[in-house]
């Protein structure tokens, strides 16, 4: 049942002809309309720099827990999330127990000179001096997911029959924030909770978000529109895409913003751990998103400055 998430290569997109970028852009469309969810190949991305970014992480979770704690935040914030700060189902409203994981989030920092906006959006990253080679590697990463982001949503834009520059207009100084998740093994964590994941059920936020994964029994599952959960592929050398509430919205909810989750650790696999790279992109605080309404779009929704949304919706997961 995989099958309901598509591999699209996008190498045609950027190297082929007008028609192919078309064809690759009417996939796009049709994917986002049906589960919210894409796998891409032909990104661009060298492997080899997810791979260094892993096992610079691994060096960091692997710290004694006291040390850790100096660099503790929790959600929304730069640092170390602890076990037991997010709990992603709250946002659907689902009482689940804390997720499953621990994280290290970096994100956008260059401030704009608001103190409000750059206090809540364009904090300061802190960077973990025991494990000094973190901040090379993933303010590279940082720069390419930017411009992989962009270029995603340039290519929504296409799949709209709109200008390229449409949604990255509202992009120019955008929020966004990428988490390196840690799923530890089951061996370490113990037997979970009833009603326990590695992340709960939800959708993402913003506009586009780009996953790193790696293949696992514990690994990520995808709602249909038919009710059901589904495994998601798992590509080598890809990414996963989906994209999130606001872009949803924007679209007049001609687009999914897919639900998804990540399973707890499978008693079959008590030693499995996992680590995922999850590049959550937003846009401008204070732009003001307007619904696409038909034809277009199914629903126009009233409009929204993306800062408050987005606030919102990180409230609803945070514990306590």
């Amino acid at each position: 049942m995989t099958s309901v998430v598509p591999t699209i290569d996008l190498t045609p997109w950027f190297h082929g002809t007008e028609a192919d970028r078309l064809a690759v852009a009417a996939r796009v469309d049709a994917a986002l309309r049906e589960v919210g969810f894409l796998v891409v190949t032909g990104h661009g991305v060298p492997v080899e720099l997810r791979a260094r970014i892993r096992a610079a992480a691994r060096r960091f979770f692997a710290l004694p827990g006291e040390v850790k704690e100096t660099y503790a935040a929790t959600v929304g914030e730069r640092g170390w999330l602890p076990p037991g700060v997010e709990a992603n189902g709250y946002a659907e409203g689902t009482e689940t127990p804390p997720d499953l994981k621990e994280t290290y989030a970096v994100g956008a920092d260059r401030p704009i000179g608001d103190p409000e906006i750059d206090a809540a959006w364009f904090p300061a990253n802190r960077w973990p001096a025991e494990v000094p080679e973190l901040r090379p590697l993933l303010t590279d990463y940082l720069v390419r997911m930017r411009d992989l982001s962009d270029e995603l949503l340039v290519l929504c834009a296409a799949a709209l029959g709109l200008p390229p520059e449409f949604f990255v207009s509202r992009a120019g100084h955008p929020s966004y924030t990428m988490n390196v998740n840690w799923y530890p093994p089951l061996s370490l964590l113990g037997e979970p909770e009833p009603g326990q994941f590695r992340i709960g059920p939800h959708t993402d936020f913003g506009t586009v978000t780009v996953l790193d994964r790696q293949d696992g029994v514990g690994g990520l599952q995808i709602y249909t529109r038919d009710g059901h959960w589904v495994n998601a592929p798992y590509v080598p050398d890809s990414f996963t895409i989906n994209i999130g509430d606001l872009l949803a919205r924007w679209t007049g909810d001609r687009w999914l913003s897919g639900r998804h989750r990540v399973l707890p650790p499978d008693p079959g696999a008590p030693d499995e751990e996992l680590i995922s790279l999850i590049y959550f992109y937003e846009c401008d605080p204070d732009a003001l998103i307007e619904s696409l309404g038909p034809p277009v779009g199914r629903v126009a929704h009233e409009p929204v400055r993306a800062r408050d949304y987005l606030l919102d919706k990180l409230n609803a997961i945070t514990v306590g």
